[in-house]
Parts: structure tokens; C-alpha cells; sequence
């Protein structure tokens, strides 16, 4: 009988272990719609990384990361020829700061990005405020050029409409459909 006791109290140990670790590694974000993005965010642009630049921030508590956007196309905002978007996390030295579920943005990479002015650690910045649900990864696929919401690579919380897939599924959208429609949702004040 003590025998006993003590396997099953070690599954119970082991059992909750378990549950507790789960959660650890993924981060899950409510999903947003394109519409909801373009009224979220201040600014909206295509644009290739140009470099990628990690530090500490002033008292040394965070690590951000600044990159350099070639911008292609302006959907919203008043963005110049250049935009300089900072993220939470990157590596310095030995040391990384990993957000989960952030946005990856890799210097040569195009992308359609949903940007906004916020405060960040010890500073404040233009970043992709929604994490991966607002940077969206520009590929070439078997019929052109798609956008892929980079939220395909973390589980989403159900909208207020019970969906739960990135906008546009794994393919994503066609690129040109996408930009009409976020035209579109921009003239008609979806802001």
C-alpha cells in the first residue's frame, strides 16, 4: 500500500509538472482580421529589411532590436522612404531576449507590416504592436506573389467570430488582392 501511495504520488508530481510546463512554450494571442489590424495600427507599409541592429536599452533591462525597412508602399500613415521599427527581444553577446510569438524580421526579407507608435522598454518606438499577427512574410507562390501572416506559426485564441486561423490560412493572400483590400478598408475609415 505505501508502495502505492508513493507512485501515485509521484504521478500527481509529474502530472502537475507537466501542466505547469505546458503553457511555456507558445504564446497565444486572440486572433485579429486584416480589418481589425488596419484600424488598430497607425501605419501600414511593404518594405525589404535593410539591417537589423541589437542592444540594451539604456538601464540595461531589455534587449530591443532596431531594423532598418527599405519602404516599397505606404498603405497608411506618413511614412518616408525609410522606417526604423523596434522590436522587443534579439541578442547581444551571449545574452537573448526571445518573445514569443514577436515578429522575425530578417534583413533581405520582404514584408507587409502593420506598424505603431508605443512604449516599449525604456524607450518609444514604431513597432509591430501585434506581434506576429502583424507582420505578414511576402513569397512567391505557385500562382505569384502571396503575404503570409507570420501567426500561422502560433496558436490563436478564437475572434469574436469563432476563427482561428491566420488571416488567409497557411497560403496566405494573393498580395495584390491584399493591398486593394486594405485600401479599401483605409479610404473607408477603418481607422
Amino acid at each position: 500500500m505505501l508502495h502505492m501511495r508513493r507512485v501515485l504520488g509521484g504521478m500527481a508530481v509529474l502530472a502537475l509538472a507537466a501542466s505547469l510546463a505546458a503553457p511555456a512554450d507558445a504564446t497565444t494571442l486572440r486572433r485579429m482580421g486584416v480589418e481589425e489590424l488596419v484600424a488598430a495600427n497607425q501605419a501600414i507599409v511593404v518594405g525589404q529589411v535593410s539591417d537589423v541592429r541589437s542592444y540594451w536599452n539604456k538601464d540595461r533591462s531589455f534587449i530591443l532590436t532596431d531594423v532598418r525597412i527599405a519602404v516599397n508602399d505606404v498603405l497608411k500613415g506618413n511614412v518616408g522612404d525609410e522606417v526604423t521599427v523596434t522590436l522587443m527581444g534579439g541578442r547581444v553577446g551571449e545574452v537573448t531576449t526571445l518573445i514569443l510569438g514577436g515578429a522575425e524580421l530578417l534583413p533581405g526579407k520582404s514584408y507587409l507590416l502593420f506598424l505603431n507608435e508605443e512604449s516599449l522598454p525604456g524607450k518609444r518606438a514604431q513597432t509591430v504592436r501585434d506581434l506576429c499577427q502583424g507582420a505578414y512574410d511576402l513569397v512567391i507562390g505557385k500562382d505569384g506573389l502571396r503575404a503570409v501572416s507570420q501567426a500561422n506559426r502560433h496558436p490563436l485564441i478564437p475572434d469574436r467570430l469563432g476563427y482561428v486561423d491566420a488571416p488567409g490560412g497557411v497560403e496566405g493572400f494573393p498580395f495584390n488582392a491584399m493591398l486593394q483590400s486594405i485600401r479599401g478598408l483605409v479610404r473607408g475609415g477603418v481607422n
